[in-house]
């Protein structure tokens, strides 16, 4: 995302990191995204925690399902980069998903602690 967060008395950028279909909806939301495919997103997050230019990466966790753990070795010692997983848009729409809105009910509800009806 363009939007800064002050950590540290320095500003420090937000990115995404996604897939090719998913990017371009964090593109139009403002995001700055970094491509990635399942093979190599792993080193692209690695290169972006070790590039020390951001404060908080959003990975997609249909690349890389659990991100602290994948990335454990090279956090340790590290305040920043924040890794924040956000859910695949992919698993909303998995065989296994028999309701895409129930899913991402059960997401917002998991998230914010209360349901949402519009």
């Amino acid at each position: 995302m363009t939007a800064k967060a002050q950590a540290g008395g320095t500003l420090q950028r937000v990115a995404v990191l996604a897939d090719n279909e998913t990017a371009t909806g964090y593109r139009l939301a403002g995001a700055e995204v970094i491509e990635a495919t399942p093979e190599s997103a792993l080193r692209e997050l690695e290169a972006l925690i070790t590039g020390n230019r951001y404060g908080l990466i959003a990975i997609d966790t249909g690349l890389i399902p659990d991100p602290a753990t994948a990335t454990a070795r090279i956090m340790r010692g590290r305040d920043l980069p924040i890794l924040l997983p956000i859910p695949s848009l992919a698993d909303a729409f998995s065989a296994d998903t028999v309701d895409a809105k129930a899913y991402m009910g059960k997401l917002v509800r998991e998230t914010i602690g209360f349901d949402i009806k519009l």
